[in-house]
Formats: C-alpha cells, structure tokens, sequence
C-alpha cells in the first residue's frame, strides 16, 4: 500500500503526531483492489462502537473507555493489529452482548494507539471490509466471533447511470462544503482527488450528518449503485436543510438592524475591557442603578432618570453624546434630591458662635436669631434671603460661614464678581460641548444638603454682556416663590433651592438690579467705631496674625491705647482689612528679631510704633480750624464707609461768575448752584448787598480732586460755606453736617448716617448737623457710638445759618 498525505482526521488533531508517525493512507484504485485481495481471518475481536459506523477504506478516531474496549485495543495493537469493529444497537448500553451490537460490520486495521491524560485511548483505525458475525465464541474479556465476508455487488466499468450518480455526488458534495460553513474548504480537495467510487460513496456516507442508524443501513447495501443512490438521497436531503437553514440566517441577518449589531460587538469590547482590567459599560450602569435605589426622589424625578438612563444603554460608548449622557447620570445621582443637614435650634449656643466670631454687628446677628426662632416653632418656614450691604472688610463673608455653624449647616460661597455669562448660574444645555450645570446646582452638590447656608459674595459686582445677564438669572434663584422650581439648563429639571438659606453680600445697592433687589431683605452693616476696633483688633486680628507668623502671645504684646493710636493714626477704613496689615508689620518686626537673635520690646510702646510703622498718616483727615472763612467740614457716604470732606470757597473780583471744581459729579454741582441762588434771593435777610453778586466771582473746590466724588447730602455745607465766605463770619468750632437743599429753602435727609457719624467721631467732630427726618436713624444706632456728640436737627436753610455760622469775625476779614 503506497504512503499518501495526511486530508482529514475529524476531530482528531494534527498535532498528535510528529515527524516519524506513519502517515494515513488515501484509498485509490489500486489499493481498494490489493485490500479486495485480502483474505480475512477467521475469528476476529468486536470492537462496539456507540456513536458512529465505520465504512471500508476510511480512516476515523474513535476513543475507547470501557475497560473491555482499551484491553481489546491494546492485544490486537501487540498482535495482528486487525480487528472487527460493529455499531451498537442501543448507544446508551453501557456493557453491550452480542445481542446489542448489529451483525454487519467492518474489519479495520489499528493504525495508531495515543493514550491520553484522562485515561481515555484515541485509536485511529482504517476500514477494510466488510463482515457479518457468523458465531460468537465469547465474551469475555471481549466479544470474540467467528466471521464471514460480505461480497459486494459493483456495476460495470463502462455504466453511464452509475458514472452519473458519483458525478452528481462530488458535485453536491463539493456545493455542501462551500455552503456549509461548519466544513473546511480542505475538504473540497479531499473529494476532488478521491479516484476511487467506492471509497468515494463510503466517505461521503461516513461524514454525512446521519444517525447511526442511518448510516449502518447505508453499510448494510450490498449493491454499490443502490448504496450510491440511497446516499445521493440522503445528501439532497443534507443539502435542502443547508440551504434552508442559510436562507433563514439570511434573512436575519438582513433583518439585523444597525444597532443590534453595534450591541453584540459592545459586549465583545465588554469581554476585552474586562480582560483588560477595566471597568465594562453594564456594570456602570447597573452601579448607577443600585445607587438610585437610595436616592430620596419623588416619582417625576425618579420617572425621568429611568428614562435618561434607558437612553444611555441604547447608546454606543463610543459617540461624543455618551460621555454627556454619564455625566449628566452622574450629576443627577450626586445631587441630594430631598437630603436635609438636621438644623440646631439651640439658640443659646448660635448666639455664643456669632458673638465669639464677630464683634458687634448686632442687627445682623438679631436676625439671624429671629429666624432660628422661627423656624423652632413651625419648622417649614422658607428660608429667607439676606444681603449683607456694606463696607469691604467688615466681615459680611466670614459672617456667612459663622452663621452655617450656628445653624448646623453646610456652608457654601460663590464668589459672583466680574460674572458675566448667564449659563455660570443656569448651566449650559447638554447639546453643547464641554456642558456642565451651573454653579448653583454644582455647589448644591459638593455641599451634599439641600439646605446649605449660600453665601453669595459681590452680587453688586455682577456684569452683562453679549452671553446674557446673570443678574437677570439670578431673580429665579432669590425669589422665594419660584425657587422651589429652579429651572437649570443642563439638569433640565426643577430643583428645589427653598430650604437653601442665601445670604448675598454687596458693597453697594446702587448697581443691583432694581427687580433683584426688590427679593432680598437689606440688612445694613455699617462699619465699626474706634473702640469695636479695637477690640476686634485684640480679641480676632492679634491672635491671627500671631499665629500665622509662628508666634505666641508671649512673643509680642500691644495694649488698648497702642492699638487706638494704630487705629486712628494709621486707618481710614469703615473694615478692619487695613488695621490687619498694620499689626501684620508689627507681628512681622518681631518675627525677624526672633529670627535674627535681636533684642527687642515684647511689650509695644507709642515709640515702637511710629518705628515700625512710621509716622501717623492720616492726622489730615482731624477737624480743620475755623479761622479761615468759607471753609467748612461736610460727611459723606463712600463705597469704604463713611469719610469727611472739606468744602472751600473763595472770592475773587469778576462778574458773578460761579466756578466748581474737585472732580464732582452733576448732583453736587447742582447743589453748588441751589445754594448760591438760596444766598442770592435771601441777600436781604443774610444782611448782604445785592451789588455784590455782581463784582465777585465765587469759586467752590472739594479737595482730593483724584476722587470723584456725588450726590446730595453736600448741599447743606456747601450753603454753609457761601455764606461764611460772603458774611466773612467763622463757622462754628467742630460741627459737621450733611443734608441735601432744595430751592424752597427745605433740608431734605439723606443715607448713610451710621458711617457718617464714625466718620465724625475719627476726626474729633464734637457736633453734628442733620435734617430732622433723619433723627430715626440717630435712634437705632447705640448709645455708645454717639458719646460725646451733640446733634442739631434742621428743616430749613434758615435754621443751618443760625446754627452753623457765629457772629465773630474771621481773621483778617475782607471788605465786601
């Protein structure tokens, strides 16, 4: 028998041999005529196989278990190597008799014996011929019989009707394996170079899909020709299910939509990502489920996001929108949708943080209080909305944070200066690149309540531009009756900020935008005398800059009238920030002696300070004489609190011209020109020659022409100043004023009186002119603030002259 190349072995794997195995025969003419030659033994061991038939001339693995079956294999590996191998009847009797296996069968030849790990032996054998068990002899330890060969019938060389049927039986062979994609195209050569018809029919009947039932009927055909035809029908039949069974994936394949094939190939990257080490889509998905079960959202919150995340697990990872989808996902489930911080009623207790962090600032800390009350006894109170108004460095921000801690509450800040773009409050939309919510709905979830204490600093600061107009967006979030739906755009649901407790900071009112105004409840924070600053100075600056510094307060000492002479020589603020860089250079002179080894006072003394700091700066800013006509002290109200002013006017020959200067804004200069016509009309009862107006010009100046400088209240001194100048009379010793004129003769009030008094009380003023409508704002400020000064109320012009000017002459008065 001539050696051929290895075609197919099953399930057999090739790596089973090596390079010195005996290769398997590929059956051609002449060896189907030398095994027909072959005698056959007489007695033979059956080997019973369960699950398949063995056909003559083809080469099959098969893998023997039983413990009867290995030892059959392995004396007929050591002797003849030929055995006789029948199917079973019944494949699930377990230790078949020869009454369970079929009478037909085929003589095979034992090519080669692998043992295997589990214990199994894989023989490969070759088919020979056929055999009918003619007797058995015994059974034990295997079946042994005697045989008889089973002829077969061929057709003659020369028979068109037999040649037909193997034609058309590699033909729909071959159309079987091209279609078949369980059947490697190798197969196709195999079957194109088969020369012999029998082995032909035999292989193709061998690798056919049949039972063993089928397959042994197959066998038992005598007559080749009909063994061919009942393959060939058994093969239509094969195909017919082929093609049905692929015009079936056809079509599913056609119905599959876009999205169903993007789903199998996102769990193939599922199975890579996992691989990998990473975290897979679904398990994000099914974590976001899980932490929605614990979320404290109604049913229309917990509807949408059911929603939104069946969007996100019908989306491919990969896309832009998918990543936006997550985040959104993922700011909805850290937002605290109903989680409330419990508050602290005791109001004891936040009255003792208020006090410990704050100095003064009792109207502040008396409605912080009024709305702890509140809220202790009905418990659903919406929170109001407070604006801090007031003089940089008076503590209206740190104010926020002691106030979250009297409350028990977290405490947020957002600082809105210089903001400009609407979408910084009400978020972006999520069709944007790069979208995100707003601020108010990002710090509501760092906060991690509902209920933080929201300080929002420098509203006044607030700008617009061609993004929109934040302080327009902001009515939503301070109105108390629409709050409770704030509307954000990339949240795109209503979010309830009526338990959040807003508390606005600004240093001015005049640039809030009316309508949002109108929603905050005003409280004034006016800045502090020179006694509240000192103390705040010894009780919070000291120890702070002490401390930042490395120092203890063994390390540096400096006494009340150190620190009074520090404040009034050296500030001029209503705050405290200045007085803090003050005692910061004096903190840090004792720093670099410590550093240095030097010696130095602990204890500061008047002469330290003027070393250290240098000398006063601000004596200018004390009551000037009243020894020079026209000259007189004024009150103003400043965006840094409360200053004095000096209004000067002088006489020069001319024609009655009337000159302003010192940088001031058209309300004073109206006021300049009310005054000189009040004077002008009332010549006669201010004893003055009517000529006069006619041969002096008359020129006003503010000093500090640098600062602009407005409004009403200046009326009242520069009328005073005019008729000084004209009357050449002195204005009465250390009296200021501020009060707006009208051409009726009538002083109106004006603003800003608490800064207007501390004012005058840093510059030594003993007394103080006021319209009488303002005496209410005298009443609410605290006794103390008001010692040592004596107040005159006024509602006419008349009555500022009596008060204000002295019948004594100045120095060296002119001659009008």
């Amino acid at each position: 028998m001539k050696k051929r190349d290895l075609f197919s072995l099953d399930s057999l794997s090739f790596q089973d041999f090596d390079e010195n195995s005996e290769l398997i025969p590929l059956m051609t003419p002449e060896d189907e005529e030398e095994i027909s030659n072959e005698k056959l033994p007489e007695t033979l061991p059956i080997l019973s196989l369960r699950n398949t038939v063995l056909f003559p001339g083809v080469v099959i693995p098969i893998t023997a278990g039983r413990d009867k079956s290995i030892k059959l294999i392995d004396d007929a590996n050591k002797g003849s190597k030929v055995i006789g191998v029948v199917a079973q009847k019944d494949e699930a009797v377990e230790d078949p008799t020869a009454a369970d296996i079929h009478e037909t069968g085929t003589v095979a030849r034992i090519l080669r014996v692998l043992k295997m790990p589990d214990g199994n032996t894989t023989v490969i054998i070759q088919g020979k011929k056929r055999f009918q068990v003619a007797e058995v002899i015994t059974e034990k330890p295997y079946i042994n019989a005697t045989i008889r060969e089973v002829p077969e019938a061929r057709p003659s060389k020369n028979n068109k009707e037999f040649d037909a049927i193997i034609e058309s039986i590699k033909d729909l062979a071959l159309q079987i394996i091209k279609d078949s994609p369980n059947i490697p195209s190798e197969a196709s050569f195999a079957i194109k170079n088969i020369e012999s018809n029998s082995f032909l029919i035999n292989f193709v009947s061998s690798n056919m899909n049949l039972t063993v039932n089928e397959k042994q009927s197959l066998l038992e055909i005598n007559d080749l020709k009909e063994r061919a035809l009942a393959t060939l029908k058994f093969m239509n039949v094969e195909f017919q299910k082929l093609e049905l069974k692929n015009d079936i994936q056809l079509k599913v394949q056609s119905d599959m939509s876009q999205q169903q094939r993007e789903y199998f190939l996102h769990q193939q990257m599922k199975t890579i990502q996992e691989e990998l080490g990473g975290v897979s889509y679904d398990e994000e998905l099914e974590e976001m489920k899980t932490r929605a079960k614990s979320k404290k959202w109604d049913e229309k919150v917990e509807e949408h996001f059911n929603k939104e995340i069946a969007k996100l697990q019908r989306m491919n990872p990969q896309v832009a929108e998918y990543s936006i989808q997550r985040n959104y996902l993922d700011l909805f489930l850290d937002l605290p949708w109903n989680e409330f911080s419990k508050d602290k009623f005791d109001l004891k207790r936040a009255k003792r943080i208020l006090d410990r962090d704050h100095y003064g600032l009792d109207d502040v800390k008396k409605r912080i209080l009024e709305y702890l009350a509140v809220i202790k006894l009905r418990n659903d109170m919406k929170s109001p909305i407070l604006c801090l108004y007031g003089p940089p460095g008076v503590g209206k921000t740190s104010l926020g944070k002691s106030i979250a801690e009297a409350l028990g509450r977290e405490y947020v800040r957002i600082s809105l200066g210089g903001l400009r773009d609407e979408a910084e409050i009400r978020g972006h939309r999520k069709t944007y690149i790069g979208a995100m919510p707003g601020r108010i709905i990002q710090s509501l979830k760092k906060a991690g309540t509902s209920n933080p204490v929201f300080v929002l600093d420098e509203i006044d600061k607030l700008s617009s531009s061609h993004q929109g107009d934040p302080s327009s967006a902001m009515l939503e979030v301070l109105d108390p009756e629409q709050n409770n739906e704030f509307y954000d755009n990339f949240l795109e649901m209503g979010y309830d900020l009526s338990k959040v407790m807003f508390i606005a900071t600004s240093n001015s009112l005049s640039t809030i935008q009316p309508a949002l105004l109108d929603r905050m409840e005003i409280i004034n924070v006016t800045g502090y005398t020179i006694e509240e600053k000192v103390e705040i100075a010894k009780r919070h600056l000291l120890p702070k800059q002490l401390k930042e510094h490395g120092l203890t307060d063994k390390d540096l000492k400096i006494g009340k009238p150190q620190l009074e002479k520090i404040v009034e020589g050296y500030t001029r603020e209503s705050g405290v920030r200045g007085l803090e860089k003050q005692l910061a250079k004096m903190v840090r002179y004792a720093a670099k002696n410590i550093a240095m080894e030097e010696a130095y006072n602990i204890k500061i003394s008047n002469q330290d300070i003027i070393d250290i700091l240098g000398g006063p700066k601000l004596e200018r800013d004390k009551y000037e004489n009243n020894n020079v006509a026209g000259v007189v002290t004024g009150l103003a109200w400043t965006r840094v609190g409360g200053d004095i002013l000096f209004i000067e006017s002088i006489l020069s020959k001319g024609k009655g011209n009337l000159t302003i200067t010192g940088n001031l804004g058209t309300v004073m200069k109206e006021s300049a020109t009310i005054a000189m016509e009040f004077i002008k009309s009332n010549a006669k009862e201010l004893d003055l020659d009517p000529d006069i107006f006619e041969k002096y010009n008359v020129h006003i100046h503010v000093p500090e022409g640098a600062t602009p400088k407005d409004g009403p209240s200046a009326g009242v001194t520069m009328l005073t100043s005019l008729v000084s100048l004209f009357t050449q009379r002195k204005v009465k010793k250390s009296l200021a004023m501020t009060g707006e004129i009208t051409l009726r003769g009538k002083v109106l009030p004006v603003g800003g009186i608490k800064e207007k008094i501390l004012a005058a009380k840093r510059a030594r003023i003993k007394e103080i002119l006021l319209c009488e409508d303002n005496r209410r704002d005298i009443e609410e400020i605290k006794p103390e603030y008001l010692k040592g000064l004596t107040f005159h109320y006024v509602t006419d012009m008349s009555d500022v002259i009596k008060i204000a000017i002295t019948n004594q002459k100045v120095a060296n008065a002119k001659k009008l």
